[in-house]
């Protein structure tokens, strides 16, 4: 199977390295790099020194993106940052390839929907990568919710916060795509799998009103910290869901309480553990993962996309709910822009 690698930063060499965990001597690899940097990183993002990446895993490297796709390439994943995902999703779709683009499908809506044109009339799966939908958590709530476990929901309270110099400690935070406006970055964006997984849940919101802005110390033009408030429909009414976003939490958090008339769901995502309590705050089920290897999650998804793609059948994140999820994000970002309530 030949697939050609666009962009090869922590992300881009974290599938890389799961592609070949899992298709082995099947598997061809091509590139297109503008930097060409050669550093390769492990599993904890450090670097192995004295290694060459496009020599240790035997890569043909364009610095054309047409050339690179005239090798004919089966699977694009899409690893470039933010602003340049469409762009270059567009060019490989046209050639007939594929897509795993990373999360989120882009920085705005422009060309969104003519690159879902463009792959449905391909014929080719679209997958966008939000590794949450396959933590176990998430999907033992997403269960829950289904069934009904705790009632109508009355509120839901999701956070994720994580410093922002520590995500890649091999680069100068300041030069990352979470960094740079021109680059798609910003906490909004760059921590949209919560929106995807609420959207997941519940759909897209009524409204939303954000608060937040750049807050810190932190040397970007982006915003840092973010507060929604989102409205959504329901049976007799609505109920408020809040998700509070930031790049300054150490130690990490993420975490997300579902509170109903018949009980409460308590999910803390980096400890893999999850609460069911019932009305009477009895807990009746709790689950917990100890030492889950977080590249699981990639793995899973790496497997469903090439399910798909096997198959020919639709995968469980869509560019259609890609775009969705980066309607959130972009009502999100313009109501903390003008101050005012954004609806849908």
């Amino acid at each position: 199977m030949k697939i050609l690698m666009v962009g090869l930063g922590g992300i881009g060499q974290r599938h890389m390295r799961n592609l070949v965990s899992l298709l082995g001597g099947e598997l061809e690899l091509i590139a297109y790099r503008t930097r060409r940097l050669n550093t390769v990183l492990t599993d904890k993002l450090q670097v192995e020194p004295g290694i060459n990446l496009e020599d240790q895993y035997d890569i043909r490297a364009f610095d054309n993106l047409d050339q690179a796709l005239e090798q004919r390439p089966e699977i694009a994943f899409i690893c470039n940052p933010t602003s340049l995902h469409v762009p270059a999703a567009l060019q490989a779709a046209s050639a007939g390839c594929h897509l795993f683009i990373e999360k989120p499908l882009s920085h705005d809506l422009q060309g969104v929907d003519e690159l879902i044109d463009v792959v449905t009339r391909q014929h080719k799966v679209g997958f966008v990568g939000y590794q949450l939908r396959f933590h176990p958590c998430v999907r033992r709530l997403h269960t829950l919710i289904e069934e009904g476990a705790v009632g109508r929901v009355l509120g839901v309270r999701a956070e994720v916060g994580e410093y922002l110099p520590g995500w890649h400690t091999y680069e100068d935070y300041r030069q990352m795509y979470a960094a740079r406006r021109d680059l798609g970055g910003g906490v909004v964006l760059s921590q949209i799998h919560e929106l995807d997984y609420l959207y997941w849940l519940f759909g897209l919101p009524q409204s939303v009103y954000a608060v937040g802005g750049h807050l810190s110390s932190l040397e970007i033009n982006v915003e840092d910290v973010a507060s929604l408030l989102m409205s959504y429909r329901a049976e007799g009414g609505s109920f408020p869901v809040h998700l509070h976003q930031d790049y300054v939490q150490r130690p990490p958090s993420r975490t997300c309480q579902v509170i109903g008339d018949a009980g409460k769901i308590l999910v803390d995502l980096n400890a893999v553990s999850l609460r069911l309590y019932n009305s009477s705050g009895e807990l009746i089920e709790e689950i917990g993962y100890p030492g889950f290897p977080r590249n699981q999650l990639f793995l899973d998804e790496l497997q469903h996309f090439l399910s798909c793609v096997r198959e020919g059948r639709q995968p469980l994140i869509s560019l259609q709910d890609g775009a969705q999820s980066l309607r959130m994000a972009l009502a999100a970002r313009e109501s903390l822009q003008t101050g005012k309530v954004v609806p849908f």
